[in-house]
């Protein structure tokens, strides 16, 4: 029975990696584990979305996360948007304010640089880039959702003219001057204003359109007294609004977003409490490991709480000028990662042993790397090498390293082991002896100067 079962197994990774090849045929090493078709899908003058897909599925794997790029000019609005997946934002770059719907209230938090911040899907969001003369620079998780079937994401555009369209401008305009309580010219006026895209510039200029001036002078209010006018706007006012009265336009603007919010988005006391979403800082955190040639930082649903719904974590790694994070595997996740700084070599290894790829990334690049294969990254000698990403588990990932003093060679070194290997145990035992260090290892050249030392 053992037989058949080592057997069986055989042939189950034989044929996991025959898949892998079939699907991977005519793609090169360097291009398998490397996301190269990075989309844009939102293009203004006030910045930018990029998408990249996740892994192409010929590994089971769920979820299948999209990494997603945002570049938002200094003082601009990302409009009031809901999408059909799960958002994570990680602020690379610059500072933010980040409004969303919770439990019918209006929650806003601003965000400093190294600050993490989950949207759920189906939550209506905005973003603002707050710091004049610094470009605000966002990396996101886009979980996809499974009810729907086209794209990598859909955008909801509360917010919205001729470019973008708001969902609500699908409904006849009978209908919403009805829900509303105005008149339908009124409805076609708010609806046919916005013409600059779903990245907008707020500044002050003359030349601004009326719509970035009407969205101004909202961010400019306080916090109670932008909620005192989201509730301001659920009642009935009777005026006639004309082209050039602002004030009006206003809050009948926001009255159209109240009515896709609720009716009254400030929500009640008693749901005020201190599960509202909030953020979390990865750079206001002591690394979970650190030594001479490295650190390293994984956040978890125990960590942030928020990231239990979306069942995705994150980390961040810094490796010094030629070290190397050890051979090791994730047991419970596939990982996604982008280069912040610097550049180095990955390399991961098919299930039999054979090199899967060993390619050189740079910053900005966008790589991935199923669950169970093995695999390292290596700084180049000139410089550090930074990397943030994003896993498919919530849950604790506690990869398996197999070389290093923390690695499976060393809790497993004994007569079996040696055997497998063909070897001696003494043997085995100086082989696994000779790197002290764990986690985190010395450049070669390192490691070559230490072992002439001692």
């Amino acid at each position: 029975m053992g037989r058949f079962t080592s057997s069986l197994l055989v042939l189950l990774v034989a044929m996991c990696y025959g898949v892998a090849m079939a699907k991977g045929e005519g793609e090169s090493r360097e291009e398998k584990f490397l996301l190269r078709g990075m989309k844009r899908v939102v293009k203004t003058d006030a910045g930018e979305m990029k998408v990249v897909r996740g892994s192409k599925g010929w590994i089971s794997d769920r979820p299948n996360i999209h990494v997603g790029f945002v570049t938002m000019e200094p003082n601009s609005l990302f409009i009031p948007q809901y999408l059909d997946s799960d958002l994570i934002i990680f602020l690379h770059r610059g500072e933010a304010w980040v409004g969303s719907i919770y439990r019918d209230e209006l929650i806003e938090r601003r965000l400093k640089t190294g600050a993490v911040y989950r949207i759920p899907a189906g939550s209506t969001f905005y973003l603002v880039n707050t710091v004049d003369g610094q470009r605000l620079q966002i990396i996101c998780s886009v979980e996809k959702s499974d009810s729907i079937g086209w794209g990598t994401f859909q955008s909801f555009f509360i917010g919205g003219g001729s470019y973008p369209t708001s969902v609500l401008a699908g409904f006849e305009r009978s209908t919403l001057s009805s829900a509303l309580n105005v008149s339908e010219s009124q409805v076609t006026q708010i609806l046919t204003m916005q013409t600059s895209g779903p990245i907008i510039s707020l500044s002050n200029s003359p030349s601004d359109s009326h719509q970035s001036r009407v969205w101004t002078q909202f961010l400019e209010m306080r916090h109670h007294e932008r909620v005192q006018c989201l509730k301001r706007t659920a009642v009935h006012f009777e005026e006639e609004v004309a082209e050039e009265e602002e004030e009006p336009i206003m809050r009948l603007y926001w009255k159209l977003l109240n009515s896709a919010f609720g009716k009254e988005v400030t929500g009640n006391h008693a749901r005020r409490s201190s599960k509202k979403p909030h953020s979390y800082n990865l750079f206001n955190r002591k690394p979970d490991f650190e030594n001479h040639y490295g650190s390293s930082i994984t956040v978890d649903q125990f960590d942030y709480s928020p990231l239990k719904r979306s069942g995705v974590g994150l980390y961040l790694v810094n490796l010094k000028a030629g070290s190397m994070m050890a051979p090791h595997l994730n047991p419970t996740a596939t990982e996604y990662g982008i280069v912040l700084r610097g550049s180095g070599r990955i390399q991961i290894v098919f299930p039999n042993g054979t090199l899967a790829m060993n390619a050189r990334v740079n910053e900005g690049d966008v790589f991935w790397i199923p669950r169970y294969f093995p695999f390292c990254q290596i700084a180049s000698q000139n410089g550090p090498f930074e990397f943030f990403g994003f896993t498919t588990s919530a849950h604790r990932n506690r990869p398996q390293f197999l070389v290093g003093s923390n690695s499976v060679l060393q809790s497993m070194r004994g007569p079996a082991f040696a055997a497998a290997f063909g070897v001696s145990e003494e043997r085995l035992k100086r082989i696994v002896n000779a790197q002290s260090e764990s986690t985190i290892l010395p450049s070669r050249s390192s490691s070559e100067e230490r072992v002439k030392n001692e």
